[in-house]
């Protein structure tokens, strides 16, 4: 709890904004959870506020990685700041989407059925476009740059960005087919919450795996700088072997949605 509390004592003083953003969010995904209670719309076989509760925790715990990884690398406070602001403001725009098309009761993703939603789906495609960019970005300065931080945690952060760079292109191929499940219509029966198909392929398994790979993939570097009494060339190793598992992990849920498969048939 104590680093939690020290993550977000860091954001509040680096980026105000970001951190007010990252608070929006979570006081938005409580509002979704009442509005579960008083509104028994359904889409897709679920509540239609599940989605933009799920959404919203996603988001606000990526956008306080950013903002918090960000205080490690050696960039300049301009250039700091407007990271910051694009990742913050542009997801704000897309999750307001996500939650507007919810209260309509129509789906956000994959939706062409009017000009309109056609729209609002083109321009969150754009916007999560800006953030691979951004991730792109990150990539190429954990590689060039040295970053105050231990090498085997700045290791563990490169293998966590080029994961979530492969996460985000499974979400193109959501898109590229219209649909997040392989084999039957989206929707249909799912696991708890979660939503993910008991009965057919579902891509958004390796992609919610693939997008929280620069939360775990560090924690685990950091786990093992702190709580094992290793070299720090053995923590490099030890985090390469996460790192390959946790990908190899990502690889055959991919592989698995797009045969058909479910990870839990149920």
């Amino acid at each position: 709890m104590k680093y939690i509390n020290q993550i977000f004592k860091t954001l509040k003083k680096e980026s105000p904004i970001l951190y007010s953003i990252v608070l929006l969010f979570f006081g938005s995904a409580v509002g979704c959870l009442i509005a579960l209670v008083f509104d028994d719309r359904q889409l897709a076989g679920i509540n239609v506020w599940i989605k933009p509760f799920k959404f919203l925790i996603s988001t606000a715990i990526y956008v306080a990685t950013v903002g918090y990884l960000i205080t490690f690398y050696p960039y300049s406070t301009l250039k700091k700041n407007s990271i910051r602001n694009i990742v913050s403001w542009t997801l704000l725009l897309e999750l307001g989407i996500i939650v507007y098309q919810a209260a309509r009761g129509v789906p956000s993703h994959y939706n062409g059925s009017t000009a309109f939603d056609a729209m609002l789906f083109a321009g969150m495609g754009i916007l999560i476009g800006i953030n691979v960019l951004i991730m792109v970005l990150f990539i190429i300065d954990t590689i060039r740059l040295k970053l105050t931080l231990g090498r085997p945690i700045q290791f563990a952060i490169l293998i966590g960005w080029i994961v979530v760079f492969f996460g985000s292109w499974i979400g193109g191929t959501m898109i590229s087919q219209m649909a997040h499940n392989v084999g039957v219509a989206d929707g249909g029966d799912g696991l708890p919450l979660l939503n993910w198909s008991t009965v057919a392929g579902d891509l958004r398994i390796a992609h919610f795996f693939g997008l929280h790979g620069i939360q775990l993939i560090p924690l685990f570097a950091f786990w093992i700088g702190h709580k094992w009494n290793v070299k720090k060339s053995r923590q490099l190793g030890y985090v390469l072997l996460f790192g390959l598992f946790y990908a190899s992990w990502i690889a055959f849920t991919f592989y698995q949605a797009k045969s058909g498969i479910p990870l839990i048939r149920l």
